[in-house]
């Protein structure tokens, strides 16, 4: 491998191998800068791969793609520019190799970068479309994108580095899967051929098509897909931040608390574990169901459950919102000796005191009740981000308003919502925006073309409901609690608990949803088409 450096912290080599990234991290190397695209040669290793390799070996990772022949364009300085401040770091510690195929790129783009001044005036992109928010519907729209429509120039507009399959989360705090199994390397999963804009944004204005960046930039669109996902509002109920992942609170809505959870229900011999769930909408309606079924039957497991007092309180007026799977869930509530409250709210938690404190709604009112704790999984309130909720796409939920069939907004004909920033009344899960994203991108593609929009989204959101390690009570319904089973009937048996639904749905879908879903490819679903009339 031949290093050529340009100064005391920067370096440029030709194209890196995996097996080359222990010597470089050996060698004080505390970053690298990938400046090839991808796919330029045919036995060049993939971005993806070399982006997790130096995740595991420590190092960080960034993804600038220059083609051959081309002069670097100012986007690709200005991050070149951020890139380097960030790897080298304030105290210049950091050390940093940028590679291409013969390392003149990474060369150029390096001397354009620490040569020209930095421009002050707001600058301008414009992109046929622009997808805002890198996470599981943002990735698999762009991908689909540009698998119909590969001569699109579409950008994608994340500011986080690393991306996260959060239903593994509860499984995390389940025992079943370690936290790095959830977590991936952003640069790894943005489709080849889509532009990343690796900045926040700070405003939708779409009367002009454009979006504007937190760097006071611009980004004009022909399109827009809203893909933000939605707030973990935790600061909503007072206490809860100065206490999380101590004082026996944890949750498992947050990747660093997740194997909190664990620790906690291992450590746990005798006391009370309350489980909390908020008002709807949340993602993963599940979810908090998940944790509580999970923990106790590791306790079953230990012979410890009777001595642990469960309690589960619940904002919502019955325990599933389709009544079809209550029933399942009720034997188990039963089975596991829970302490069952509706319509029972966490508003406040006193950490050091181990006191959480509910609002219930009783047949006469209202009443507050403080319940003692050894352990607390605690799920927040959620709500549209605030930088939706104050746009003119937001609807009087603060959600992005869209037809609920066609995803489109309801007064911006261009723009598009998938994933739980839409304001649409199905369950939030991944497995909605997997149904929504094909839906999205082929009424997207119509809308540019000037045809008539004719997918349709049906509801569908899955909830696969853990009820103990190796079973789930698998609950698939759209619009109106209908049930929309995606597995034969042998698979499911009815609404009872099975234990080859857990593996395909728990097991199988993690892998699905890496190699298929955020790649653009359509597993276990076709967008209908809208009805007449």
């Amino acid at each position: 491998m031949s290093l050529r450096f340009l100064t005391a912290h920067f370096a440029v080599s030709p194209q890196i191998r995996a097996e080359d990234l222990p010597a470089l991290k050996e060698q004080g190397f505390t970053g690298i800068i990938s400046t090839r695209p991808d796919g330029e040669e045919k036995d060049q290793p993939g971005v993806a791969d070399l982006g997790v390799a130096a995740e595991k070996c420590g190092l960080a990772f960034a993804y600038i793609p220059v083609r051959m022949g081309a002069t670097p364009d100012a986007h690709s300085v200005s991050v070149m520019r951020r890139t380097l401040s960030e790897m080298i770091g304030p105290d210049h510690t950091g050390k940093v190799l940028a590679y291409c195929r013969s390392g003149r790129r990474a060369s150029d783009l390096f001397e354009l970068a620490s040569t020209q001044p930095e421009e002050t005036a707001p600058k301008s992109q414009h992109y046929d479309v622009v997808v805002v928010g890198g996470g599981a519907g943002g990735l698999a729209c762009a991908a689909s994108l540009l698998r119909r429509r590969p001569e699109l120039l579409v950008a994608v507009i994340e500011p986080s580095t690393e991306h996260y399959y959060q239903p593994g989360w509860t499984l995390v705090g389940g025992g079943v899967f370690q936290a790095g199994q959830t977590r991936r390397s952003e640069v790894g999963l943005i489709p080849a051929r889509a532009n990343w804009i690796r900045q926040a944004v700070t405003g939708f204005q779409p009367d002009q098509n454009q979006v504007a960046l937190g760097d006071g930039s611009v980004v004009h669109y022909e399109a827009l897909v809203v893909a933000t996902g939605l707030k973990l509002d935790w600061a909503a109920i007072p206490g809860l931040t100065e206490t999380l992942g101590k004082n026996g609170v944890t949750s498992n809505y947050r990747y660093d608390l997740a194997p909190y959870t664990w620790e906690l229900v291992n450590r746990l011999e005798e006391g009370t574990a309350l489980f909390t769930q908020p008002p709807m909408p949340i993602k993963c309606a599940g979810a908090p169901q998940k944790a509580m079924y999970l923990s106790c039957d590791a306790w079953r497991r230990r012979g410890v459950l009777g001595r642990v007092q469960v309690g589960f309180d619940t904002a919502t007026p019955s325990l599933f919102g389709v009544a079809d799977f209550v029933p399942a869930l009720i034997d188990y509530i039963k089975g596991y000796g829970i302490d069952l409250h509706l319509k029972s709210r966490l508003v406040a938690v006193d950490g050091e005191k181990k006191i959480a404190t509910f609002e219930r709604v009783t047949e006469t009112g209202t009443e507050r009740v403080e319940r003692a704790f050894d352990m607390l999984h605690v799920v927040p309130p959620q709500t549209a981000p605030d930088v939706i909720r104050t746009s003119p796409l937001a609807g009087q939920d603060g959600f992005v308003s869209v037809h609920p069939d066609t995803m489109q907004h309801t007064q911006f004909a261009n723009v598009f919502a998938v994933g739980d920033v839409a304001g649409t009344s199905n369950a939030k899960t991944a497995a909605a925006a997997r149904k929504q994203a094909p839906v999205v991108v082929e009424n997207l593609i119509a809308q540019l073309s000037g045809r008539k929009l004719e997918a349709a989204y049906d509801g569908y959101g899955g909830c696969p409901l853990t009820v103990e390690r190796g079973k789930i009570v698998l609950a698939e319904f759209g619009y109106g609690g209908k049930l929309l089973p995606t597995l034969p009937s042998w698979i499911l048996d009815g609404k009872k608990p099975t234990r080859l639904a857990w593996f395909l749905k728990e097991k199988i879908m993690p892998l699905l949803y890496w190699e298929f879903m955020l790649k653009g490819r359509e597993f276990l679903v076709r967008p209908g088409k809208k009805s007449e009339g």
